[in-house]
């Protein structure tokens, strides 16, 4: 068996192959599921925040973002959850779970009467974007092997972001064409039928393809110094991630950082962007225009990754963050925060996929999916962190005052990746060349 760092490799063991050409059909099923599972978290990304303060007279920006604190509370949980439970159950039925879970989502959202449904029907979302998303992260990191992991993440991250951004765009359109309820909702009902029966029918297992990896997997740095060889009880997995391991205590920081600009950007940019005079058309761009080219440029930051390492990439992209809040808190008009927005998203595209990759990088395929859980863990608590802290600040100061308080925090958190990650990407490339 051979294989090598600049070509997808196949490695063979009976019907088993790694590679992303190898498992070129399946892969690609998975990255239009992922866009399902986006298209599912685009539905609110206009509406619900305007739908708060319109439709439910939520005047606290601290109450009106108790949607995204649910949202993220439940998404980090089962992140952590959906990890364990793809190792001991299999990828398949988590996902299939989370699909069913997600079938009631938007018909909640359309009948609520009250905002504790909205509250309940985002608990629901959390429940199933942790389990569907964190298991096709699993599943293609699972299929592609060691040498593609950054593109594959790349792919995986710009279906499901460039569906936000699609959804997004359209929902706002719907709403200022028909109102906030219930058309901008109908794709959501569409995206649950298509990813429940694309999941259930064509999907396929792929844990036997991580059995077959860490077989032939050598023992990395970090665990022949720790005296962890191959599997890892599911407290040690979550120390290590957490705590322990270096980069991947980074990552892990740097991932709740970043989402914590994101579920700030969900909560609040609508509202300041309504506030300032713009027509909801041209919010509903700006709103989508982030996640656009977060989603599209991880098409090419993935696939970078791979060439240039995950360090540069991590650093760089969490300080143009902190530049783009900044652009949005001294902006005042469309043009401004458009380029800010493009900022944005170029920065969370240079992060995104590169974490995911660095973490596929360290852990070892016997406890990847758990790792993989753990950051996810971590990454997704930044959606609760950010509606707590933005809403906060936002009653006491001012949104602009939260955008800065956050821009702030993500410097810190660049500052942190510089001085504590290590680059993992030729920890990937010699894993690639053992057989």
């Amino acid at each position: 068996m051979t294989s090598g760092t600049t070509s997808s490799p196949e490695q063979r063991t009976g019907q088993i192959r790694l590679g992303l050409r190898a498992n070129a059909a399946q892969f690609t099923l998975l990255v239009a599921v992922n866009a399902l599972v986006g298209g599912m978290l685009g539905q609110e990304r206009t509406v619900l925040p305007l739908l708060a303060e319109q439709e439910f007279h939520l005047d606290a920006y601290a109450a009106g973002l108790t949607f995204i604190l649910a949202f993220g509370v439940a998404k980090a949980i089962t992140n952590y959850l959906a990890g364990t439970w793809s190792d001991r159950y299999g990828r398949k039925p988590v996902l299939v779970a989370g699909w069913l879970i997600a079938v009631p989502v938007p018909l909640l959202l359309i009948w609520a009467p009250a905002w504790g449904w909205v509250v309940a029907a985002n608990v629901l979302l959390g429940v199933s974007q942790g389990l569907t998303w964190s298991t096709t992260v699993v599943m293609k990191v699972d299929l592609v092997g060691p040498d593609r992991r950054g593109l594959a993440m790349g792919l995986n991250e710009a279906a499901g972001y460039g569906a936000v951004a699609a959804t997004a765009m359209a929902t706002g359109y719907l709403a200022a064409k028909y109102g906030l309820r219930p058309e901008p909702f109908y794709l959501g009902i569409a995206y649950a039928a298509l990813g429940l029966g694309l999941s259930g029918l064509a999907v396929r297992e792929t844990r036997h393809h991580a059995e077959f990896e860490a077989a032939s997997h050598p023992v990395p740095r970090m665990e022949r110094h720790n005296h962890l060889h191959g599997d890892l009880t599911d407290r040690q997995v979550f120390t290590q991630t957490s705590l322990r391991e270096p980069s991947l205590s980074a990552a892990s920081q740097a991932g709740m950082v970043n989402n914590l600009n994101d579920g700030l950007a969900w909560g609040l940019f609508p509202l300041l962007f309504s506030a300032s005079g713009l027509p909801l058309g041209r919010v509903g761009i700006l709103v989508a225009l982030y996640p656009a080219v977060w989603g599209l440029g991880q098409l090419v930051t993935g696939a970078a990754s791979d060439r240039v390492g995950r360090k540069p990439l991590i650093v760089t992209g969490m300080i143009i963050q902190a530049g783009a809040l900044a652009i949005v808190a001294v902006g005042y008009t469309f043009p401004t925060w458009a380029v800010a927005a493009v900022l944005l998203g170029a920065g969370t595209a240079l992060v995104y996929p590169t974490l995911l990759a660095a973490v596929g990088d360290v852990a070892h395929p016997a406890w990847r999916a758990r790792a993989i859980g753990v950051y996810r863990l971590w990454r997704d608590a930044g959606f609760a962190v950010g509606a707590v802290v933005s809403g906060v600040i936002a009653d006491a100061f001012g949104i602009r005052a939260a955008i800065w308080a956050v821009a702030g925090l993500t410097a810190a958190s660049a500052l942190v990746v510089a001085a504590r990650m290590y680059e993992t990407l030729q920890r990937a490339a010699t894993s690639g060349r053992c057989s």
